[in-house]
């Protein structure tokens, strides 16, 4: 019976040690078989991996928008791996997008830049929040990454960080023209609501004593923490006490709709300049109508848009996802293709300086067909120079605006 009994626990042993050694030699879909290669060479017609970073906000109140932004970056990856890779230096590449939550929060998105950076050998990390973005250019250029920074805040391209890339155009150039149509069609009284990231406090520090300049006047200011509050009758029951013409808010599109939606419910009939961080569009999938929307001036939405590739991108990300395409998922979606070629002309998978060295002849290399905006070059600051498009609402549809430059 002793025997018997050791018998069986020597065979339970045997199989616990042969599980163990298949999960060591496994491989996830986060980590890659073949690594990173520095000149692109070698392998023996072995296909490499080239891992791209993503941290971003994948849950909480923010979600939605981190979401849309990793489609699009995983969207173009797939495309590729689809065609069969790309070549550097005649050695065939597939990318592996590796995402990590941060839930907005900076502190996050640097601890996830050093996982990624440490586990998983990223030469670029997409991130699209200005604190997460600020809070990698402390390190990046010692950990040698390129942050493909999904943020239109001036002040990331204007630290001289040599491994910074802006995609969406500065928020800076919509101020003069959101300014003039809104003080024209409903008056100079603003009261401002924006969101109580450093990227709305960064925007209201741009765009209030622009509006004053002007001649306009600010009868209220304060800030709604998005992470926090879900129940905004009470700070727009104060801003509205101020008769204000104009309401000033964003943030991210779902919660920034229903700040709209409670200014209406409490009598305002004005207009709203929204942060281009909310989208007309997905504002109006909301709360239903764009009718509530009357009046507002921000983005034009993606699938509103004449750029060459715009309406094959929202086609495609409509039948993905079951959901309409925004700015984020086509900009990041654009940025990867950019990137690519980049790694392509410059010889290499792995080498972030000599990639951002080419990013402008990346930039020219992509399809037209892929063209979801028209990007003729990437500044000497790292932004990209793409041209901004503003639309507003106006009789319950969204009309496009026409540009004021400073």
């Amino acid at each position: 019976m002793k025997k018997r009994k050791w018998s069986i626990l020597a065979m339970m042993a045997a199989i616990m040690m042969l599980m163990l050694a298949a999960c060591n030699s496994s491989t996830t879909n986060n980590n890659a078989s073949t690594g990173n290669n520095n000149n692109g060479g070698g392998g023996g017609g072995e296909t490499g991996t080239v891992n791209i970073g993503y941290s971003g906000p994948l849950s909480g109140p923010a979600a939605y928008y981190g979401e849309r932004t990793l489609n699009g970056v995983k969207m173009a990856a797939e495309e590729i791996n689809n065609s069969g890779g790309f070549e550097v230096n005649g050695k065939t590449y597939k990318l592996n997008i590796v995402s990590l939550d941060d839930k907005y929060l900076p502190n996050e998105t640097a601890a996830n830049a050093k996982r990624l950076v440490q586990e998983h050998q990223t030469p670029i990390i997409f991130t699209p929040h200005s604190g997460g973005v600020m809070a990698l250019q402390v390190f990046n250029q010692t950990d040698n990454f390129i942050i493909a920074a999904y943020t239109s805040e001036p002040k990331i391209t204007q630290t001289g960080n040599k491994l910074t890339v802006r995609i969406p155009p500065r928020y800076d150039g919509y101020i003069p023209t959101f300014t003039d149509y809104a003080m024209k069609r409903f008056g100079k009284k603003l009261a401002a609501l924006p969101t109580a990231t450093q990227y709305g406090k960064d925007w209201t520090e741009k765009l209030l004593p622009y509006w004053e300049k002007q001649g306009g006047e600010v009868v209220y200011k304060s800030s709604i923490d998005f992470t926090k509050d879900t129940d905004f009758f009470t700070i727009v029951t104060n801003a509205l006490k101020e008769k204000p013409d104009v309401l000033f808010i964003g943030g991210p599109s779902e919660p920034t709709a229903k700040v709209v939606k409670q200014a209406r419910e409490l009598g305002f009939k004005g207009g709203f300049i929204i942060m281009d961080q909310a989208k007309l569009d997905e504002m109006q999938r909301t709360i239903g109508s764009y009718e509530i929307l009357e009046g507002s001036i921000g983005v034009m939405p993606l699938i509103h848009s004449d750029q060459p590739g715009a309406p094959e991108f929202a086609e495609k990300y409509r039948t993905k996802f079951n959901a309409e395409a925004s700015s984020e998922s086509g900009y990041n979606y654009l940025a990867l293709y950019a990137f690519v070629e980049a790694m392509k002309a410059a010889g290499t998978v792995d080498d972030p300086m000599a990639i951002r060295e080419h990013l402008n002849e990346g930039l020219k290399n992509i399809p037209k067909e892929k063209q979801v905006y028209v990007v003729p070059s990437v500044g000497d600051d790292g932004g990209f120079e793409s041209e901004i498009v503003v639309a507003a609402v106006e009789n319950g549809k969204v009309v496009p605006i026409e540009l004021i430059k400073q």
